[in-house]
C-alpha cells in the first residue's frame, strides 16, 4: 500500500478550502496538524482526508441543492458517502495488513494516539522494542500543554462529526476483519492490549479516546458474537437434520462438513469471547467508575448495547449491576445513560423474566429519580416505570405508583407529560370491549364514560382543585380523544343514570364542570396553561385543522347543551362560573350557518336571569364577558345580543337611580333592606362596566353623589363604598379611553378634567376612612388613576391629552407615603383578618399578604414612573432586610428600575436611606451606641446588600457611587460632636457604613474621594488612633487599599467568612481588621435576628492579589509621588471619556505547576473487583439543600488590607514606642499632604 506524503495532504486541505471557504478550512487545516505530522501514517491521513472531503462534499452537494431544489436527497447521499469512504479507507489497510503487518499495525496505532490529540508517533523501532507502558510514558511527553482540547471535546460542527466518524472506522474495521485476520491471534491482542493501557494512562485524553474506543470495539466484537451465534445455531440444526435422516439419505461428507464448520465456529466463539473478557475487565470495570462524567456515561451507554444486542450472554445480573450502581451516580449525564440503557431492554417483553431480579433491587431507585434534580432524568425515570408498568402491573406498589401521579401538577411540562402518560396507562389503559357488529354507544353510555369518572375521582383525591387546567394538560397527549369527549359528560351532566348506576355527587359535577372547561380552554387556544411552557410556538397546518375543528365541534355541541346546563345549575355559583366561560371560545358563526339562533336566545335569557338571581362578583363578571365575547360586530349575532344587553343595562341603571334617591333621602335613615338592594343593583353595574361601556347611561354624578355622602355622614356601609369607587374609576377610564380614540371636543377635556380631580380628591379624602378595606380600595384606586394621568400620558403623538396631566401635591404624596408606611410594612400578627382554625387562619394571612403587595406594588409603580418623588423610595428601600420575604422581590425590582432611569438620584436614594435608618438608631440607642449592635451591623449589611445591586460594571455606576460618596461624606462630618473639640463629629460611624461602598469606585475615583474626604479633616483627626476614630481609619484604608497599588477593595466582613488562609494571616497582622471585624460580627440572640441575619452566600474564591510586598521602597515612593502629581478630577462631574477610564493593571497570576492527575480508579495492579459496589453520591432534589440565589450580583471574597502607605502605617501599628509612632505619623504626613 502506497503511503501518502505531506504534499498530498495539503492538496486535499486546499482542495477543501476551495470548495468550503475559509472557516471550514481552518478547521481541515487543524485536522492534517493533528493527523498528518507523520508522513507514513496512512489511516490517519486517510481518516483525515475523508472528513475533509466530506465536509467539502456535503457544502458543494448543498450549495447545488439550494439552486436545484434538492434538499433531503442530498443530505442522504451525503451520510451514504462517508461510510463508503470509510469502507475504502478499511479495505486499503487490510490489504496493506496482508502485505506487512507490523507496519500497518504501526498505522493504526498511530491513528489512535493521533486521534487523542497528541502530536508525537510511535516508531518502528518504539513498536519492536518497547512495552506499551513505556510507549504510553513517552507519548505523555508529547502532549501539547498549553491547552487540554483534543479532538472529542474540542468545539464546531466538524469536530461534533468527528466523534461520529471515528466510531463507524472502528465498527467498520471489525466488521471488515471478521472473517479474516481478526482471529489471527495478533491484530486484536496488539490492540485491546494499546487501548487497555491508554484507557489507564492519567491523561484525559488519552483516558477518554481510548475508553470510547475500546468500548465501540466491544460493541462491534457483540455483533460478531451474535453472527457467530446464529450462525452456529444454524449449523448445529442443520447437523441434526441431516444426521436425523435415513441411512440411505444421509450424505456423510456433508455431515462431516457441518461438524467442522460447527467446531471452526466455536473456536472463533470463544476467542470472541476472549476478546470481549479482556475489554470488559481491562477497562470497563475500571472506567465505569472514573473521574470524568463523560467516560462514565459512555461505558454505561455501551454496556445497554450489549444487553440489547446479545441478551443471552449480557443480560444478566452480572452485568445489570453495573447499571444499577450508577444509577447512583452524581452526574446527570451518567443517570441519564442508565435509564436510556434500561429503557431499551424493557421496552422488550420477552426480557422480562430476566430483570425480574434486578427490578426488585433497583426499582426503589428507580421510583426515587423521578425526582431527580435534573428534569432530564426525571423524564426518561418517569417513561421507564411507564415501561415496566407496560410489561409487568404486579411490580409497582400503589405507593410507587402515587409518587408519579403528583407529578402531573409539576410546572415542568415534560415531566408533567410523561406523568400524564404514566397516569393514563395505569387508570386508562383497560376500556371495556365492544362487540362487533353492535351500535356505538354515545353519551352516558359509552366506554369513555367510566374513564371520565375516574378522572374526576382522581382529581378530586389529589386535592388540587385550583390545577385543573395541569391535570388536562398533561393528559392532554396520551389521553386526548378521552378528554374531547364533551358529548359524554355534558349527558353526565344532564341525563338521569341508569337503572343500578351510582349517580354524580354535587362535589365530583362541580369538579367535572372545571374539568369539561379546561378541556375546551385546551382545545380552543393549543397552549398549555399559565406557568408551563416557555411561550407560544408556532402551530403546524395539521394543528390548526384540527384546532378549527374542534372548535367546531365544542360549538355544535355547547350551542345546544350549554342554556339547559345554566339553567339545572343556575344557584351554584361556583358551576355557574366556570359554564359561562364555554362561549368564549366559540366559533360565533356556527350560531348563523348551523340555525342555532333558538339556542342563542335561550342562552341570552339564562344568563339574564343569571344576573337577576346572582350578587357574587365572580359570576357577574363571567356575564358581563360572556355578553362581551357575544358582542361582536364581526358576527351576524351581534345585533340581537346587543339588544338584549343594552334592555338588561336600561333596567339596572334604572332602578340604581331610583333606589339610590330613595337611598340618601334627608331625614330618613336607611334601613338594612334598602342598603342591600343599592349594593347589589351596583355590584351588576360595577361588574358590566369593567366590560363595557356604559357612558351614556352618565353614572358618574349619581356615584360621586353617594360617596360624597359617605364623607359627609360617615355611616355608609363599606361595601356600597368599594363598590362607588371602583364604579366610579371604570368611568373615568372610559371616559379617558373615547376622548383618547380621535377627533374630541375641548369640552369633553375640560369634563373628564373635571371629573377626574373631583375623584382624586375624593379618593383621597377616603383615604383616613375608619374602615381598612374601604382605605385599600382608595388608595389602589388613587395609584391607578395617577399613573394614568401622569406624564406618561402624552407619549407617543398624544400631546392633545396635555390639559389631562395630574401630578399629585407634596400634601398627596405624604399621604401616600405614610398610608404605605402603616399599612403595608406591619408585623404579619399586627393584620386583623384571622379566622377559626388554623388551616384558615394561615390562609386568611397569605391572602392578607397578598393585599399588602399589591398596595406596595402600587406605590413603587408611582415611584418607578417619576409620579413621586424619587427620594420617597428611601422609606421603602430601607426595609428592603427586615422584610425581605414578603417584599424583597418587589423592593429589588423598584431599586432596579429607578436606577435606569435616573442612577444619581437613585444613589442619593439609597444613601437617604441608610441616612434615615442611622439617625433612627441614634433616636433608639444614643450616639455612645456599640458598633457591634445588631441595630448598626444590619445598616451595615443592608448597606452592602445595596452594594451589591450596582453590578460589576464600575463605569456605568461611576457617577452614581460618586455622588453616593459625597452625600455620605457630607452627612458624616455634617453634625459636630455636643461634647466639643477633639471629639469626633456625631454621625462619625456612618462612614464604617459607607465603606461598604467603597469596594464599587474605580481606581482613578478612589483618590478623588479621599482628597474631598480630607477637605472635612483636620490635622487632629489625621492623627486619632482612639476606637471611637476607626471608623474614619477604616474609611480611609478602604479608598487607598487599590487607589494606588492595585489591590483589590476593601468589603464588608461578611464577604470575607470564606477566605484563604493567608487573607487570615495578614487580618491578624493588622488590629484595624480585627477591630472591624469584631463590629461585623452579630450577636446571638439578637432580637431583630428576622431583620439583619439574611446573608448572601460567597459565589466566587478569593481573586489574585498583586502583594505589595514584592516592591521595593523606591518603587513604593515613586509610586507615591506620581499620585501626588495627578491633576484633581471633580469627584462630581466625572467624565465619561473613554481617555478618563483607563483600563484597570491586569493582575500577574501565579504560575500553575503542571500537577499529574491523580487515578481515583485503581487499586495496586490487579483488576477490581466485580461485586465491589461504587461509593457515589446519591443526588436527589431538595428543598433544605438548595440555597436561593439573590440575583445581586457577584458577592467577591476579599481580604481587609490596610496598606495605604505600607512602609509608614506599618510601623505606626507595629512600633511599641509612642517615640517611633509619632516620628513616623509626621513623616506619613508630609508625604501625604505634599
Amino acid at each position: 500500500m502506497n503511503l501518502s506524503t505531506n504534499s498530498t495532504c495539503t492538496d486535499v486541505a486546499s482542495r477543501g478550502s476551495l470548495e468550503l471557504g475559509s472557516e471550514a478550512c481552518n478547521q481541515g487545516q487543524v485536522i492534517f496538524t493533528r493527523f498528518s505530522t507523520w508522513q507514513s501514517c496512512s489511516v490517519s491521513y486517510h481518516f483525515a482526508t475523508l472528513l475533509v472531503l466530506d465536509i467539502s462534499t456535503s457544502q458543494q452537494q448543498l450549495t447545488g441543492a439550494a439552486l436545484a431544489g434538492q434538499k433531503f436527497d442530498t443530505l442522504t447521499c451525503w451520510k451514504g458517502g462517508i461510510l463508503e469512504r470509510c469502507h475504502s479507507v478499511v479495505d486499503d489497510w487490510i490489504e496493506a495488513y496482508k502485505t506487512d503487518r507490523d507496519m500497518a499495525l504501526l498505522d493504526l496505532i498511530n491513528f489512535f494516539i493521533q486521534c487523542s490529540g497528541c502530536k508525537g508517533v510511535v516508531s518502528g523501532e518504539m513498536f519492536r522494542n518497547m512495552q506499551n507502558s513505556e510507549i504510553i510514558r513517552r507519548m505523555t511527553e508529547e502532549f501539547d500543554e498549553d491547552s487540554g482540547d483534543y479532538p472529542l471535546t474540542m468545539a464546531g460542527p466538524l469536530w461534533k462529526k468527528f466523534k461520529g466518524s471515528f466510531c463507524e472506522f472502528i465498527a467498520v474495521l471489525v466488521r471488515q476483519c471478521q472473517y479474516s485476520i481478526i482471529y489471527d491471534e495478533y491484530l486484536m491482542d496488539t490492540v485491546i492490549s494499546l487501548l487497555t493501557g491508554l484507557s489507564d494512562s492519567q491523561v484525559r485524553a488519552f483516558r477518554h479516546t481510548s475508553t470510547l474506543a475500546a468500548m465501540k470495539l466491544m460493541t462491534a466484537l457483540v455483533n460478531v458474537a451474535l453472527n457467530l451465534s446464529i450462525n452456529m445455531d444454524n449449523t448445529q440444526r442443520q447437523y441434526e437434520t441431516e444426521r436425523n435422516k435415513n441411512v440411505a439419505k444421509r450424505a456423510n461428507d456433508r455431515l462431516e462438513l457441518l461438524l467442522q464448520k460447527r467446531k471452526e465456529l466455536q473456536e472463533n466463539q470463544d476467542e470472541i469471547e476472549n476478546m470481549m473478557n479482556a475489554i470488559f475487565k481491562g477497562v470497563f470495570v475500571h472506567r465505569y467508575r472514573d473521574a470524568i462524567a463523560e467516560i462514565r456515561a459512555i461505558t454505561i451507554e455501551e454496556i445497554g448495547m450489549w444487553m440489547k444486542l446479545y441478551s443471552d450472554a449480557f443480560l444478566n445480573d452480572s452485568y445489570l449491576k453495573y447499571v444499577g450502581w450508577t444509577m447512583h451516580d452524581k452526574q446527570g449525564e451518567v443517570r441519564l445513560k442508565c435509564l436510556t440503557a434500561l429503557q431499551g431492554l424493557y421496552y422488550n417483553r420477552e426480557l422480562n423474566t430476566r430483570l425480574e431480579l434486578f427490578t426488585s433491587r433497583f426499582k426503589d431507585r428507580i421510583v426515587s429519580m423521578t425526582l431527580d434534580k435534573e428534569y432530564d432524568v426525571a423524564v426518561q425515570a418517569i417513561k421507564l416505570l411507564t415501561l415496566v408498568l407496560h410489561s409487568t402491573d404486579e411490580v409497582l406498589s400503589p405507593e410507587d405508583c402515587e409518587s408519579v401521579y403528583h407529578l402531573v401538577y409539576s410546572a415542568h411540562r415534560p415531566v408533567a407529560i410523561a406523568a400524564g402518560e404514566f397516569l393514563f396507562k395505569k387508570l386508562f389503559s383497560t376500556r371495556e370491549p365492544e362487540e362487533e357488529g353492535a351500535p356505538k354507544r354515545r353519551g352516558r353510555q359509552s366506554p369513555n364514560a367510566n374513564l371520565i369518572k375516574t378522572t374526576v375521582f382522581f382529581f378530586l383525591e389529589s386535592e388540587l382543585h385550583e390545577h385543573a387546567a395541569y391535570l388536562v394538560d398533561s393528559l392532554w397527549e396520551s389521553g386526548a380523544d378521552l378528554l374531547k369527549d364533551w358529548e359524554c359528560m355534558t349527558s353526565l351532566l344532564l341525563d338521569d343514570p341508569v337503572p343500578g348506576e351510582e349517580a354524580l355527587t354535587d362535589r365530583q359535577e362541580t369538579a367535572l364542570i372545571e374539568i369539561m372547561l379546561c378541556t375546551v380552554r385546551q382545545a380552543a387556544e393549543c397552549h398549555p396553561p399559565v406557568g408551563r411552557g416557555t411561550g407560544k410556538r408556532v402551530m403546524t397546518a395539521k394543528e390548526k385543522k384540527t384546532q378549527l375543528d374542534d372548535r367546531t365541534r365544542m360549538t355544535e355541541l355547547f350551542a345546544v347543551t350549554l342554556p339547559p346546563l345554566l339553567a339545572k345549575y343556575s344557584i351554584d355559583t361556583e358551576k355557574v362560573t366556570n359554564l359561562l366561560q364555554l362561549p368564549q371560545f366559540f366559533d360565533l358563526d356556527i350560531y348563523t350557518t348551523g340555525r342555532l339562533e333558538k339556542h342563542l336566545e335561550a342562552l341570552l335569557r339564562q344568563i339574564r336571569e343569571i344576573v337577576e338571581k346572582h350578587t357574587d362578583t365572580e359570576v357577574l363578571e363571567a356575564c358581563s364577558k360572556t355578553y362581551h365575547a357575544l358582542c361582536n360586530e364581526e358576527f351576524t349575532i351581534f345585533n340581537r345580543v346587543d339588544i338584549a344587553r343594552s334592555q338588561l343595562l336600561d333596567e339596572l341603571v334604572d332602578k340604581f337611580n331610583r333606589l339610590l334617591e330613595d337611598f340618601l333621602q334627608e331625614g330618613e335613615e336607611p334601613d338594612d333592606d334598602d342598603a342591600y338592594q343599592v349594593l347589589s343593583t351596583l355590584k351588576r353595574i360595577t361588574a358590566f362596566h369593567n366590560a363595557h361601556d356604559l357612558s351614556q347611561w352618565d353614572l358618574f354624578s349619581s356615584n360621586f353623589k353617594l360617596l360624597n355622602t359617605g364623607i359627609e355622614n360617615g355611616d355608609m356601609p363599606e361595601q356600597i363604598v368599594v363598590h362607588a369607587l371602583q364604579c366610579t374609576h371604570y368611568v373615568v377610564l372610559w371616559y379617558l379611553a373615547k376622548v383618547s380614540e380621535g377627533s374630541h371636543r375641548k369640552e369633553e377635556l375640560v369634563s373628564l378634567r373635571k371629573q377626574m380631580r373631583m375623584f382624586c380628591l375624593m379618593c383621597q379624602r377616603y383615604l383616613t376612612n375608619v374602615n381598612t378595606t374601604v382605605k385599600e380600595q382608595a388608595f389602589t384606586i388613587l395609584c391607578d388613576v395617577l399613573l394614568v394621568f401622569s406624564h406618561q400620558m402624552v407619549s407617543g403623538g398624544r400631546e392633545q391629552l396635555e390639559p389631562l396631566v395630574y401630578s399629585p401635591d407634596d400634601s398627596l404624596q405624604t399621604e401616600l407615603l405614610s398610608f404605605i408606611l402603616h399599612h403595608v410594612f406591619i408585623d404579619q400578627d399586627d393584620d386583623n383578618g384571622s379566622t377559626d382554625g388554623q388551616q384558615d387562619d394561615e390562609a386568611a394571612k397569605i391572602e392578607a399578604l397578598h393585599k399588602r403587595r399589591n398596595l406596595l406594588a402600587a406605590y413603587c409603580k408611582l415611584i418607578i414612573y417619576n409620579v413621586v418623588e424619587m427620594n420617597t423610595g428611601a422609606d421603602i428601600f430601607k426595609q428592603y432586610m427586615r422584610y425581605y420575604n414578603d417584599y424583597g422581590d418587589i423592593i429589588k425590582e423598584t431599586m432596579s428600575k429607578t436606577r435606569q432611569i435616573d442612577k444619581i438620584q437613585c444613589a442619593k436614594t439609597l444613601i437617604l436611606s441608610l441616612q434615615q435608618l442611622f439617625h433612627e438608631m441614634l433616636s433608639e440607642l444614643g450616639t455612645g451606641f456599640d458598633r457591634s449592635s445588631s441595630a448598626f451591623c444590619g445598616i451595615k449589611e443592608l448597606a452592602r446588600r445595596f452594594s451589591l445591586t450596582f453590578g460589576l460594571d464600575q463605569v456605568k455606576t461611576r457617577d452614581a457611587i460618586a455622588m453616593l460618596h459625597k452625600d455620605g461624606i457630607e452627612f458624616a462630618f455634617k453634625e459636630p460632636s455636643p461634647q466639643g473639640e477633639g471629639n469626633p463629629p456625631l454621625h462619625l460611624a456612618f462612614l464604617d457604613i459607607l465603606s461598604e461602598f467603597s469596594s464599587k469606585l474605580m481606581r482613578q475615583d478612589k483618590r478623588t474621594v479621599h482628597m474631598y474626604l480630607e477637605r472635612f479633616m483636620t490635622f487632629q483627626m489625621a492623627l486619632q488612633r482612639d476606637d471611637c476614630w476607626l471608623p474614619l481609619i477604616s474609611y480611609r484604608n478602604s479608598l487607598q487599599a487599590g487607589g494606588d497599588d492595585d489591590t483589590m477593595s476593601v468589603v464588608s466582613g461578611y464577604s470575607s467568612r470564606g477566605s484563604s488562609v493567608r487573607s487570615k494571616k495578614i487580618k491578624a497582622a493588622t488590629p484595624t481588621a480585627t477591630v472591624a471585624a469584631a463590629k461585623r460580627k452579630l450577636p446571638e440572640g439578637s432580637s431583630r435576628t428576622r431583620v439583619w441575619n439574611m446573608q448572601t452566600p460567597v459565589m466566587m474564591p478569593s481573586p489574585h492579589l498583586t502583594s505589595t510586598m514584592m516592591r521595593g521602597p523606591g518603587d513604593m515612593r515613586e509610586e507615591a509621588k506620581r499620585g501626588r502629581d495627578d491633576s484633581y478630577m471633580g469627584v462630581y462631574a466625572l467624565p465619561s471619556d473613554s481617555q478618563q477610564h483607563p483600563h484597570p493593571h491586569t493582575l500577574p497570576q501565579t504560575p500553575q505547576l503542571h500537577q499529574t492527575p491523580i487515578d481515583y480508579n485503581r487499586r495496586g495492579t490487579g483488576l477490581m473487583e466485580e461485586d465491589e459496589e461504587p461509593i457515589v453520591e446519591d443526588v436527589m432534589m431538595s428543598s433544605e439543600g438548595r440555597m436561593e440565589d439573590l440575583n445581586e450580583g457577584m458577592d467577591f471574597d476579599t481580604m481587609d488590607i490596610d496598606l495605604v502607605r505600607p512602609l509608614t502605617f506599618y510601623y505606626i501599628w507595629k512600633s511599641h514606642t509612642e517615640r517611633a509612632v509619632w516620628l513616623v505619623a509626621l513623616s506619613c504626613w508630609r508625604v501625604m499632604s505634599g
